[in-house]
């Protein structure tokens, strides 16, 4: 048989296909196409989801030891943990329980003593819970917005705080919302009390500085860095006791009579969130007497009627002087009070 008759050609299991390097350029511009798609149109993303789905099962059987043995160390933590709470709340509470006895019954001398003075009870002041909505839109105050209004029973003139002390005072109401100017405002001023001298002032806010300033304060004023600010309730808007502010710096100035004292706020406007409406303290107050005011009006007219003596006047004259100098000084005295 001639050898140009025979069959070279290699059987089916033997053939090789595409040369390796054509199968390389193939998939390699396969995969840059998948790679453009994918970023481009996001062809991947749902066989991603079903793949993601389909090995779910398994991720989390072979995370389930690891997480057994997470779990069994935070258990541990945790029981001792609480075993030293435990310890730690039961000694706070053996060394508060004097405390407490002493607390209790200073509580009970502070009763028996206002009983024996015969003073009126602490006003109680009714309250309302807001929530600061947005600020105001003037940029040259500082103002919020609260969800309550003239129909939740909210009045002008409230004060309103936060967890922290005084926040500001409602300003302006209108039937589902209510403004409320902050302590830190131009226009904000607030009596307080030194609770370490119980000397009395008045806070003015400091918009720039976000602060406040105590003002009108003598140069050699009682008062010292981290004093301690309340409103001292004699303005008839706020209820005493509250915090107001803290003494962050006394400037002394030599040129002036008196002293630069510069408060920072116990409230922060920037994070506060919800607050609490209160009842102006005058609302509260004991009613003017009925005579009071006709008595003020009478020590007026006598006044002007029988004027103070000079060294002209006759002895006659003089006494009626004396007869109404009293009531001259009751009058602005009875004029003072507010209902």
């Amino acid at each position: 048989m001639p050898l140009a008759t025979l069959d070279r050609t290699p059987p089916p299991f033997f053939k090789q296909g595409p040369s390796a390097f054509t199968r390389l350029m193939f998939f390699s511009a396969l995969a840059i196409f998948l790679m453009v798609a994918d970023a481009r149109w996001k062809v991947t993303l749902p066989l991603r989801a079903v793949v993601a789905t389909a090995l779910n099962p398994i991720q989390h059987a072979l995370l389930a030891p690891s997480r057994a043995w997470d779990a069994a160390t935070h258990y541990l933590a945790g029981m001792d943990e609480a075993r030293e709470m435990q310890a730690r709340s039961q000694r706070q509470v053996a060394a508060q329980s004097e405390r407490v006895m002493r607390v209790d019954e200073l509580a009970r001398e502070n009763a028996r003593l206002r009983a024996l003075l015969d003073l009126r009870p602490r006003i109680e002041v009714a309250t309302t819970s807001a929530e600061i909505l947005y600020d105001s839109q003037d940029p040259f105050t500082r103002k919020v917005v609260i969800d309550r209004g003239s129909r939740q029973g909210v009045v002008l003139g409230s004060p309103v705080i936060d967890q922290a002390g005084v926040f500001g005072q409602v300003t302006r109401v209108y039937p589902l919302t209510a403004e409320v100017t902050l302590v830190i405002d131009k226009d904000a001023a607030v009596p307080v009390v030194n609770v370490r001298t119980q000397q009395r002032g008045v806070a003015y806010g400091l918009p720039q500085s976000r602060g406040m300033e105590l003002r009108f304060m003598a140069g050699n004023a009682d008062v010292q860095v981290g004093d301690e600010l309340q409103t001292s309730g004699l303005d008839g808007v706020y209820p005493a006791g509250l915090p107001v502010a803290k003494v962050l710096q006394v400037d002394r100035r030599a040129d002036s009579a008196f002293a630069r004292i510069t408060l920072s706020p116990v409230c922060n406007p920037e994070s506060s969130r919800h607050v609490l409406l209160l009842q102006p303290a005058s609302s509260q107050l004991p009613e003017r007497p009925a005579g009071a005011e006709s008595a003020g009006h009478a020590a007026s007219a006598t006044l002007a009627a029988h004027p103070p003596s000079t060294p002209s006047t006759p002895a006659s004259a003089r006494s009626h002087g004396k007869a109404a100098s009293p009531a001259h000084a009751v009058a602005p005295q009875a004029s003072g009070v507010r209902p």
